[in-house]
């Protein structure tokens, strides 16, 4: 039987590995999105905008408060850095 196996799934082998290949590239890009360093990196860029006068403070609140909200999701509940 194993061989039978191996003879039928034998095609559909290439499309497994571009779906091992997907996911693994969604797995890295959303631990990149998700890493607090980048976040804060983001806040920090982000501050800079509103000091240089590139934005205005009502964009940097909406801004700031969505970053800090992945950033709270990111660490987890009770969790500084």
């Amino acid at each position: 039987m194993g061989l039978l196996t191996a003879l039928l799934s034998a095609p559909l082998a290439p499309v497994k590995g571009v779906v091992w290949v997907a996911d693994q590239l969604a797995e890295a890009a959303d631990r990149e999105v998700n890493d607090p360093a980048v976040i804060r990196a983001q806040l920090a860029a982000l501050n800079q905008a509103l000091e240089d006068g590139e934005i205005d403070l009502a964009r940097f609140e909406r801004e700031e408060d969505r970053l800090l909200d992945r950033l709270e999701a990111s660490t987890g509940p009770g969790v500084t850095q």
